[in-house]
């Protein structure tokens, strides 16, 4: 452990035999200076954004206690553990420093209140591999959307949208990776302009029109160039992204904006599919964007297809595949199996994920 002085990092190696423990060996190494006064000067100022982020944590398991009780009892007694992703506040896969993500939720609080084991922070065994620690739903897709018969992709869209690709040939490697903006931008700027939450059915922006010279300026981030693997979240795509290129170009109006940023998702996700595979592959969308009836327009047109399936088809509903995937990669926690996909991820293998807490 490292103690509120942040002298040193203190070590103990220790035997339990039938009970009865023992002290074999000790080890203590001095914190680099550098470290030190980081972390001294974190705890100082940022006081105030620690504590707020810890407290929402607590929070958070309050709320997830409160979701999974009526799953505890429809049950029946019978489950055996809770999988919980945590909320995000940071994703930096790329960090040049040291990458990191940051998902918040009181693992502890939420396995004593439903009185379960529950695994949490899901993406830092990924990472410590070099990996993205994102997508991690692709494991699931894979598991449960592949088929021998026929290429598929699954297209999650969330406030952040990402596709992966499920190669009928059972050789063929499994690529996932975050497309780009999902909802996100959509629903910051519904709420902006016309104080909802979200642009219910895509009907604001299906009154706008796109502006071509501000889809292009967007287009221009690099991020959509990139190569796989590559993730990405809100803090990057967000309110302050678009108002940057949003400004230089005058007035415009805000449903034109709008139509325009559903323009950006569906052209982005119609891109990387267009890279994956040579040839057409049945298409799979979930997430809350398939609810969007102008978004699932525009990227049927940008895919050339008449209508896009949602997972439904498959056995899942769309709106409810991500709380599936935590679930099931908690079931694999619990089994010592993987949960990642390296091919995905870009981690040098593969890992079980997730930190485990009694109740």
């Amino acid at each position: 452990m490292s103690g509120t002085s942040v002298d040193s990092v203190d070590g103990a190696l220790i035997r339990i035999d039938n009970g009865d423990l023992s002290l074999l060996q000790t080890s203590s190494i001095d914190t680099p200076d550098a470290i030190r006064n980081e972390a001294i000067d974190l705890i100082r100022s940022d006081r105030q954004s620690l504590d707020r982020a810890w407290r929402l944590g607590n929070k958070m398991a309050e709320i997830f206690a409160d979701a999974a009780h009526p799953l505890i009892e429809a049950g029946k007694g019978e489950v055996d553990a809770i999988g919980c992703h945590g909320q995000t506040l940071r994703h930096f896969p790329n960090d040049p420093q040291s990458p990191f993500s940051v998902q918040v939720v009181n693992g502890a609080m939420l396995a004593i209140r439903t009185g379960l084991p529950c695994i949490t922070d899901f993406r830092s065994a990924d990472m410590a591999l070099g990996g993205q620690g994102a997508p991690l739903a692709s494991g699931l897709h894979a598991n449960c959307f592949r088929s021998p018969a026929i290429d598929r992709v699954i297209v999650n869209i969330g406030g952040i949208a990402n596709v992966t690709s499920l190669p009928a040939d059972s050789e063929g490697s499994i690529i996932g990776f975050d497309t780009g903006p999902g909802n996100g931008l959509m629903d910051e700027w519904a709420f902006r302009h016309i104080g909802t939450r979200y642009d219910a059915d895509g009907a604001w922006a299906a009154s706008g029109i796109c502006s071509d010279t501000l889809l292009a300026r967007m287009l221009t981030d690099s991020y959509f160039t990139r190569s796989a693997p590559k993730s990405t979240g809100r803090e990057y795509f967000n309110i302050s992204w678009l108002d940057k290129h949003v400004a230089p170009m005058g007035e415009l109006d805000a449903a034109d904006v709008q139509a325009t940023l559903v323009e950006l998702t569906a052209t982005t996700i119609a891109n990387s599919i267009g890279n994956l595979f040579n040839s057409k592959p049945g298409v799979l969308v979930c997430g809350g964007g398939y609810r969007n009836k102008m978004l699932m327009k525009r990227l049927a047109a940008r895919l050339g297809v008449n209508t896009i399936a949602n997972t439904s088809a498959l056995g899942i509903p769309p709106e409810w595949v991500e709380c599936v995937t935590f679930a099931w990669l908690a079931h694999q926690r619990m089994s010592g199996l993987p949960g990642n996909v390296p091919s995905v991820t870009g981690a040098r293998r593969a890992a079980i994920l997730g930190a485990l807490y009694l109740p």
